[in-house]
């Protein structure tokens, strides 16, 4: 079960005037920072992770909840989703923003790695949303993707991750029109390298250079940007870019 969050020095349920919001991928990286940022506007934020020990501060924080939760197997996020309702009530805000990408060849790429893309970039935002969705027809809501520039182009030794991506956007795109008579927002943001540990399966990383990568703070100012606009507009698409492009390759091992 849940723990109930409580007023700092009062003994009364935060769960009815709290505004709350659900992130995944808050363990690290963009995750982390937008989970920061709506704590910073008076979110309850619930974080959907991995492993919090790189969060301390996050973590101490009355106003967040870290749940851990492996977002490749279907079950754990519908039991996660399920008893997160249960005890949070209405949910304002869900920011769709765990992802795992593997580059290289493609007939490189193994199967269990597909697979991976696909459950958690595409099924576990589909899953989640869905879950909340019945919620956030009834009482509105906003519904944040964090996709990627590679879901709008082509992708050399990133194409099963560039279609997870792509998925994604496209699934945004559609749910918005589905579910915007209801007054809920949809909104996919496509950031552009951001320094993160993202890349830790990649040859390649983001720059040291200040105009050729992006920060994950950078990000979470598009999604504070979305839910600061007033009830009857919303930016449905958003790209973020470095002023300059840039990609720095790994250092091989050359004891390997």
């Amino acid at each position: 079960m849940l723990k109930k969050a409580f007023v700092p020095g009062k003994n009364i349920p935060m769960e009815i005037a709290m505004k709350k919001a659900i992130v995944t991928g808050a363990s690290s990286g963009i995750g982390a920072a937008i989970a920061a940022a709506l704590i910073r506007d008076d979110y309850e934020v619930y974080g959907i992770g991995r492993d919090y020990k790189k969060q301390e501060e996050l973590t101490q924080n009355p106003m967040f909840r870290p749940l851990v939760c492996d977002l490749k197997r279907h079950t754990d996020v519908e039991h996660t989703i399920s008893d997160l309702r249960k005890e949070a009530g209405h949910i304002h805000v869900l920011v769709n923003c765990a992802g795992v990408g593997y580059f290289g060849p493609h007939e490189k790429i193994n199967p269990d790695r597909i697979h991976e893309m696909v459950a958690v970039n595409v099924e576990a935002p589909m899953i989640i949303t869905g879950l909340l969705l019945r919620d956030m027809k009834k009482n509105g809501g906003v519904i944040v993707n964090i996709s990627s520039v590679t879901a709008k182009k082509s992708n050399t030794y990133g194409c099963a991750y560039g279609a997870s991506k792509a998925a994604l956007t496209s699934f945004g795109n559609s749910l918005f029109d589905e579910a915007r008579k209801y007054g809920v927002k949809v909104v996919n943001i496509h950031p552009d390298m951001t320094e993160s540990l993202f890349y830790r399966n990649a040859d390649f990383t983001s720059c040291d250079e200040e105009d050729e990568r992006l920060l994950p703070e950078e990000i979470a100012q598009c999604v504070m940007s979305v839910l600061a606009m007033r009830e009857g507009a919303v930016v449905t698409d958003i790209t973020v870019k470095p002023q300059r492009h840039g990609i720095k390759r790994k250092i091989k091992n050359k004891e390997q």
